[in-house]
């Protein structure tokens, strides 16, 4: 299960406006497999495309369509440059750990050029340069310890003093060598027909309700089939198969995007990235503009999910950054949001999961870096389930316990427990005439919370507030205009259907 969209409304990200074609087929029948994946992300196709490879009988299920959760809405950096900065993931996990994560990232990013070259996947995929700017307070002596964190992770980089690009802030900035970029959904519609041509299987529009391991593992879906396989991973961006332990250990947030014009040839190719809390990240794809010109994809302005609804002024906030540094921009053709998972250790939570038959797998913990991590993933679950020796097993366990984040793993939690505080709040507005066509608000009706929205035509459709998952009331979206969960980032559509685990069952309706 993954988001889908709700067509009416909601933001659309350039991949999909030029999302290719990709015939869909609709499970009608139980099925048996040696492994059953849940979720047509980049993760799940990954996997089932490795494990394909290895002869293994596949079949894979979404909710949506092909890549139609966050793959989608991804900005599609292909780096070894940890987001959290490799000093942090030193400390955090020592300089063996550094290497073994900037090992696997680089592996990564080979892993996804070999395919698209072996499965001879047109897909925009270019290597390029990254540079990594300082935060708006320059500070020579922070970059120079990332730098040197860097290389003592096997990571190729460069100081640079007067880079001949545009310069996100003023002074040195540091060059990776050997990064990567795409387009994620042709690479999806690639990797989905390779699949297909080796025997896998793919269903979408196919909701799991239930998933148990064992031998073999049992997997439901709503309509009422049965899929028996040897072997399951789920990978629904936040596991919706684990009801608490996986979700203490991360934290759901809220990333915006723009896409700019500029004319051709106006910015160099490269990923740019600034220090900035929360930071930006720009990358350029050629050509992608309706007008011909080239699209500058710049995004950052995070925030919880479920916890601001300032979507338009994050949008008008990231737009004066980008004009600012990127004089050129002629206008904005392109806003949406994106939800990543941040792991409280900065690194993905890929293996067997925790406290569950040895025959159950997750993948999660994006950290901003899904393209990546999703492919790490498929390489590691797939050496798991053939049961060959991984040297990354151990840093993405997603069992692991990590004593020096214990002081995240305490503040994230505590913010969740902060808000079940809503319960106790009035509403969003006190009627339900208060609330304008095309927006939704929570009202309060004794000890009720019901999550309301009136569409364009000006009828009320009303849904429980309560996330299914563990019960926290959720809030409106009005960019996305969805129901988002402020604790552990389920997403609904207006009319309250199930867009995003960790939830599994929609808003209850309410009649009246």
């Amino acid at each position: 299960m993954a988001i889908m969209k709700d067509n009416t409304n909601g933001t659309q990200s350039v991949w999909t406006a030029s999302k290719p074609e990709f015939s869909s087929h609709s499970l009608n029948q139980s099925l048996n497999t040696d492994v059953c994946i849940v979720g047509a992300g980049i993760a799940g196709l990954s996997t089932a495309y490795c494990l394909s490879r290895e002869g293994k009988s596949v079949v894979v299920l979404d909710d949506g369509p092909i890549g139609g959760g966050m793959t989608e809405r991804t900005t599609a950096h292909l780096s070894n440059v940890i987001d959290d900065g490799y000093v942090e993931i030193e400390r955090l996990h020592g300089e063996l750990g550094a290497r073994l994560a900037a090992a696997s990232h680089t592996a990564a990013i080979d892993r996804i050029e070999t395919i698209v070259t072996t499965e001879r996947i047109a897909c925009d995929f270019e290597r390029t340069d990254g540079y990594l700017f300082q935060a708006p307070e320059p500070s020579a002596e922070e970059l120079e310890e990332e730098r040197l964190a860097a290389l003592r992770a096997g990571v190729d980089v460069v100081q640079v003093v007067n880079p001949s690009l545009p310069a996100l802030e003023p002074g040195v900035c540091l060059r990776f060598p050997r990064q990567a970029q795409f387009h994620p959904l042709k690479y999806m519609t690639g990797l989905a027909q390779a699949i297909e041509r080796r025997g896998g299987r793919i269903f979408t529009g196919c909701h799991v309700e239930t998933v148990k391991g064992g031998k073999p593992s049992r997997i439901e879906t709503r309509s009422g089939h049965v899929i028996m396989a040897q072997s399951v991973v789920v990978a629904t961006n936040t596991p919706i198969n684990d009801m608490v332990v996986v979700h203490t250990k991360q934290a759901p947030y809220t990333t915006y995007v723009i896409g700019a014009s500029v004319p051709k040839n106006s910015v160099p190719t490269a990923l740019y990235w600034d220090r900035a809390d929360p930071y930006h990240y720009v990358r350029i794809q050629k050509g992608a503009a309706a007008d011909g010109h080239d699209l500058l994809i710049v995004g950052g302005e995070d925030h919880k999910t479920g916890q601001a609804d300032d979507g338009e002024a994050r949008h008008r906030q990231l737009e004066q950054w980008a004009r600012a540094r990127f004089p050129l921009i002629t206008h904005i053709e392109y806003r949406w949001s994106g939800q990543v998972m941040e792991p409280i250790d900065g690194l993905g939570l890929l293996g067997r999961n925790p406290s569950d038959e040895s025959n159950v797998y997750i993948a999660t913990g994006d950290s901003g870096m899904g393209m990546t991590h999703g492919t790490i993933a498929a390489i590691l679950i797939t050496d798991l389930i053939l049961g060959r020796t991984n040297a990354w097993t151990t840093l993405y366990d997603p069992a692991r316990k990590s004593l020096k984040a214990a002081g995240t793993f305490v503040q994230e939690n505590l913010n969740v427990a902060a808000q079940y505080g809503d319960w106790l709040s009035p509403g969003d507005v006190e009627s339900e005439d208060h609330i304008p066509k095309g927006t939704g608000a929570i009202l309060r009706h004794g000890i009720q919370k019901i999550a309301v929205y009136r569409d364009e035509g000006g009828e009320l459709h009303r849904c429980s507030a309560v996330c299914p998952h563990l019960k926290c009331i959720v809030a409106w979206d009005a960019i996305e205009h969805s129901w988002n969960c402020p604790c552990h980032g389920s997403r609904f559509s207006a009319y309250g259907k199930v867009l995003n685990g960790p939830a599994k069952a929609d808003l209850s309706p309410i009649e009246t």
